[in-house]
């Protein structure tokens, strides 16, 4: 009877081991907690009680989780959270100043808000692959690459017209891109006013040379007449050629020939035997192509640069190995608003034709170069609003720099300031040597503030604070609510 008075209802047994697993899983969560606040509190405590002795007291070495950068202690041990092994990490300092520009006695010229100067041991820098380069000085501006586009040259453009109404008898050159030379036949027209022109000018002649037959004056109105119908015939773009033979034989012909202006290939034809041109038509257009303009596209960054006058290459997918060699002629003056460039006249000759227009190749602008300290594109981190390199001091400690840069050439870059020649930067695994040195500014600002907060908000003091310690406050609360149920 004794045994059944002391059991428990069965009912209730369920929830009393429930409640006994519950208990200890908070209990280990708050142990937990407790640990990891006492060890910033601790860290605080001490950055606290330096700074509020002498100015340059001894410095403190501290421990701190690489998985969860809140948990600090001042003596090796293991992670409350994860039990990880905590890593002993930069000394921070008893004066109110940044580590970084206590330790670096060059930082009060580079001195970089938010990041610290960072010391890594041979192995570790072996291990992550670490490099540097020298700061070297060479020549630099020689060129600067862009993209260009072949075009025609315009001031190489010519039109055939027809100055007086005809229809087309025959067609010399019947398709777009045949190459004609300057005097080429292009085809041959019927006009009626042509034929009277010619019936004109055949009547000035044949009077002018009754009167010289006469004994008469030669040079007088009749050789005016002459003159004038000729020159009619000139300004209708009849060949010499032609009306010399008409002279000679003294038979007007039914047609005239039209020959080609100049030499080049044909881009345009409008024309077809039997067609009835008008005046103003224009049936052919002609392009010498012995001469291409390349347009390049500069940024307005790089504007400064280009002059007329100045060298410059193409180099064509079509030609792998040749190099076309031009000059800057022309600068436009209009900047476009959607790209933000300037477009570039090159003129390339291409007895060859070889190049031709609507082509696109890499145009390689040629500057005049200057000496200057150069380093490696690689070592340069830009974090949006400034271009930072971590400068090798020594003994494994690396601090942060602040540059200026000026040109590039693709592989290594200008140092404007903040840079001197001899001085090493890192150009592998800066990536990782920036993580370092923001994490260390960071603690090493938390830890020596000079007004700690109270430890009841120790643990929403961090901005990046992770999430292990706010899901084990909350296991606490209702671990600690579980017996008033």
């Amino acid at each position: 009877m004794s045994n059944e008075q002391n059991a428990d209802p069965p009912l209730t047994r369920p929830a009393k081991r429930g409640f006994g697993l519950g208990a200890l899983v908070g209990v280990a969560i708050v142990a937990a907690l407790v640990s990891s606040l006492a060890s910033v509190v601790a860290v605080r405590k001490l950055g606290l009680g330096a700074s509020s002795g002498a100015g340059h007291a001894a410095a403190v070495a501290v421990y701190q989780c690489p998985m969860h950068p809140t948990v600090v202690q001042d003596h090796p041990g293991d992670c409350p959270i994860c039990g990880m092994k905590l890593v002993k990490v930069e000394k921070a300092k008893a004066s109110n100043e940044p580590a970084a520009k206590a330790s670096d006695p060059t930082s009060d010229k580079f001195f970089l808000p938010g990041l610290a100067a960072v010391e890594i041991d041979p192995a570790r820098q072996q291990l992550i692959g670490l490099r540097t380069a020298a700061v070297e000085v060479r020549s630099v501006g020689g060129a600067f690459r862009t993209v260009g586009r072949v075009a025609v040259d315009e001031t190489r453009v010519r039109h055939v017209n027809v100055k007086v109404p005809a229809f087309v008898e025959r067609i010399y050159v019947d398709y777009v891109g045949k190459k004609v030379n300057k005097g080429d036949p292009l085809f041959s027209l019927y006009s009626p006013e042509l034929l009277a022109t010619q019936e004109e000018y055949l009547l000035a002649l044949k009077t002018r040379d009754d009167l010289a037959k006469l004994g008469g004056n030669t040079k007088g109105n009749d050789n005016d007449l002459v003159a004038a119908a000729r020159r009619k015939l000139e300004l209708w773009d009849i060949p010499a050629a032609q009306m010399d033979r008409i002279e000679q034989t003294r038979t007007p012909t039914k047609t005239l020939t039209l020959r080609s202006p100049a030499s080049g290939v044909v881009t345009k034809k409008d024309v077809v035997e039997g067609m009835k041109l008008d005046a103003g038509a224009m049936p052919y257009e002609i392009v010498d192509l012995s001469v291409v303009w390349v347009l390049a596209d500069v940024y307005e960054s790089e504007l400064r640069l280009v002059k007329e006058g100045m060298a410059a290459n193409l180099t064509l997918a079509a030609f792998p190995n040749r190099e076309f060699k031009g000059k800057v002629v022309f600068l436009d003056p209009l900047l476009d608003p959607q790209t933000r460039t300037v477009k570039v006249r090159i003129t390339f000759p291409n007895p060859t034709g070889e190049l031709r227009p609507e082509m696109f190749g890499e145009v390689v602008l040629l500057a005049s170069p200057h000496e200057a300290n150069t380093i490696p594109v690689d070592a340069v981190i830009d974090s949006g609003t400034e271009k930072i390199a971590f400068v090798a001091m020594g003994e494994g400690k690396f601090v942060p720099r602040a540059l200026k840069l000026g040109q590039n050439d693709g592989t290594r870059v200008e140092v404007v300031s903040g840079l001197a020649p001899g001085e090493r930067v890192v150009t592998h695994a800066n990536f990782l040597v920036d993580s370092e040195s923001r994490l260390r500014a960071s603690l090493a600002t938390a830890g020596g503030a000079p007004n700690p907060k109270p430890v009841e908000s120790a643990r929403v003091l961090p901005a990046t604070a992770p999430s292990e310690p706010d899901h084990s406050t909350h296991g606490h609360d209702h671990a600690a609510s579980e017996p008033g149920r």
